[in-house]
């Protein structure tokens, strides 16, 4: 039977694996032995048609987390192999690799056998976190001829707020695993450059910290009380603070052009965080700007369907009113995007959180912000009309919004048939009606504010609709539509490759704006006949190349690159094609298009989001 191990390894693994005695010790344990077995029994394949025939097999059964299983196991087994599988069918796969599979994976983690692939860096090694990643670099990294590791990403969380699940500490490695997957289907990383990297902070869901397979540090999260009033992990600020050393130290054994990318920070941190290191470090955070970024992209498709010759569609976006329902990283980054590189009027932008409508006073007293990011957005003055939670059709009929977009991840259901019965008589009432844009962007589909079929019927197919977990085709008075899926793996794969091959010094807004029009212009004829208002994913390393254009643009024309690849689009694809990674043993390339110039293709539909979703089953969260 396949023996997993890490030899050389103690500091870097999840601190339950290591005093276990390590992988292969805690493989041992019955339940995961016996699935061990059977994944190994069901992973023999030697070429890419045999791996398919493989994970086509676990997927007829419906759930796709023997799937996800049977590609870490691959992984492990032949790297290259199982990168050329899914780079042949990633539309079929990327939603096993990562979303939506990805939610119930973490829930699971320490069931699932562990493999080698995933840094841990704990709270207990504070003053020690160089060795800690220089220990797991030395196992899986190469040296450079300047003798560095050469390391170009690493994608790092503390399971804080894993998707819509809340905390799941060190089992959110599947998180940052999964999206570094990404990083190498969509945008062209070598995957043997790349560190996913979970921090552990301790977990405050018993639920998973007692777990007698939890992999991790089984305490609980220290938490303080911030200047902005909420509640914060302590050990990540002030002088010393582990994220400042964890991050230092990166750059010191990878270099200043190693991306380090924030992944599932619970809010109260993730904003802070940002702010603090977003100039200090290569680095973002995809919760709030890849998020914000697709979003927008999401919106300019909106309206690239409304007015297919359009070509000022920033301006045509600045025309528009704006209703975020839901005040989460998503919604706060994507309102801010598209007031501060986007230009639309703050009065034309409107944000609710569990109060209703966000509001302050004159002086930012008073009012129903909850954070510094909120009262950043929030409306002057309290509203004269009816608006608290539960006043969503009032608020649509009173502020007229063109655009709605729910990202609560707490309120399925919401987007009720009279909230968008609302939303159209906000547009019968206009002089130049435009159809409504209605995003429910909360994961997984059961969190969704409306599922795609209600929409449609509630009007009468009048509204363009994208959702965050895609949903399944519908035919709409005999017309096919395929609702588009609006997450940011459009956005960072190519975001991160592009900052990354042109070395850039920092990664400012604008760059997000850049990527967001460069999504937009993607979509083809087929997507806006089936009103996808995003391209569809069968294509999503061509999308993300666009982005990767753009964002090397963007920083040679900011000063923000420290490598010219070209002086033009033509000449920068042509050199970010050649940096893309290969596994062994592909077939010659296919030729990458040209960059976007409003040229319109055609392609065959997708299967992406055909198969049947993962059940995800909410933990409680304490």
């Amino acid at each position: 039977m396949l023996s997993i191990d890490s030899p050389g390894c103690n500091l870097s693994l999840g601190k339950s694996v290591a005093a276990a005695g390590g992988i292969k010790k805690w493989n041992e344990h019955p339940n995961i032995k016996a699935l061990l077995k059977t994944l190994d029994a069901s992973c023999k394949a030697t070429t890419v048609d045999e791996a398919l025939a493989e994970v086509r097999g676990l997927m007829s059964l419906g759930h796709n987390l023997w799937a996800f299983a049977y590609l870490k196991v691959l992984q492990y087994k032949d790297l290259d192999l199982c990168y050329r599988m899914l780079l042949a069918e990633p539309a079929l796969l990327l939603p096993v690799a990562y979303t939506p599979t990805v939610g119930e994976a973490c829930q699971k983690y320490g069931l699932l056998p562990q493999v080698p692939r995933g840094c841990y860096v704990c709270i207990e090694d504070r003053g020690n976190l160089k060795a800690v990643v220089e220990e797991y670099a030395s196992q899986h990294l190469s040296k450079g001829p300047d003798g560095k590791y050469m390391c170009d990403c690493i994608v790092f969380s503390d399971g804080g707020r894993i998707l819509g699940l809340g905390d799941l500490g060190v089992w959110g490695m599947g998180i940052p695993a999964g999206k570094l997957d990404l990083y190498t289907v969509c945008g062209g990383f070598d995957p043997r450059k790349t560190i996913p990297l979970i921090i552990d902070a301790g977990c405050n869901n018993a639920a998973v910290r007692e777990h007698e397979l939890y992999t991790g540090l089984k305490k609980e999260r220290v938490k303080v009380r911030s200047a902005a009033g909420t509640d914060v992990n302590a050990a990540y600020y002030g002088e010393g603070n582990m994220i400042e050393e964890f991050m230092t130290a990166a750059t010191d054994l990878f270099g200043k052009g190693c991306l380090l990318q924030f992944e599932d920070f619970n809010s109260n941190d993730a904003f802070p965080l940002l702010a603090e290191y977003r100039n200090k470090f290569l680095t973002y955070n995809d919760d709030i700007q890849g998020t914000a970024a697709v979003a927008v992209a999401a919106v300019l498709g909106g309206i690239k369907i409304q007015m297919p010759n359009e070509t000022n569609l920033i301006g045509k976006m600045r025309e528009l009113k704006y209703l975020f329902v839901g005040a989460g990283s998503a919604n706060l980054g994507a309102a801010s995007l598209i007031a501060q590189e986007g230009g639309v009027p703050v009065s034309s932008i409107t944000v609710t959180n569990s109060k209703g409508v966000i509001w302050r006073s004159e002086d930012g007293k008073e009012g129903t912000f909850k954070n510094d990011e909120q009262k950043g957005v929030a409306q002057i003055g309290q509203p004269d009309f009816p608006c608290g939670a539960g006043d969503l059709v009032c608020i649509i009929k009173n502020l007229k919004p063109d655009v709605i977009i729910g990202a609560t991840g707490v309120a399925p259901g919401s987007f009720t048939k009279e909230v968008i019965e609302a939303m159209l008589e906000v547009q019968a009432a206009k002089p130049t009606p435009l159809r409504p844009i209605v995003f429910a962007l909360s994961n997984p589909k059961t969190q969704a504010e409306i599922v795609a079929a209600d929409c449609y019927k509630f009007s009468g197919g009048k509204c363009i609709y994208g959702s965050g977990t895609r949903f399944p085709s519908e035919t709409v008075d005999g017309k096919l539509r395929e609702p588009g899926q609006v997450n940011n793996f459009f956005i960072f794969p190519g975001m991160s490759f592009g900052a990354v091959q042109c070395g850039a010094t920092s990664i400012p807004e604008k760059f997000f704006m850049a990527a967001a029009e460069a999504v937009a212009n993607s979509l083809d004829a087929h997507d806006i006949d089936v009103e996808s208002v995003v391209p569809n994913p069968e294509r999503i390393r061509d999308v993300n190349h666009n982005v990767a254009i753009a964002c090397v643009l963007e920083a040679q024309a900011a000063g923000l690159a420290s490598k010219t690849l070209g002086k033009d689009a033509a000449s920068v694809s042509a050199a970010l094609k050649a940096a893309m990674w290969v596994p062994a043993g592909s077939a010659p390339a296919k030729p990458m298009p040209p960059p976007p110039n409003g040229r319109k293709m055609s392609r065959r539909p997708s299967n992406y989001g055909s198969e049947a979703e993962s059940a995800v089953v909410p933990l409680p969260d304490h």
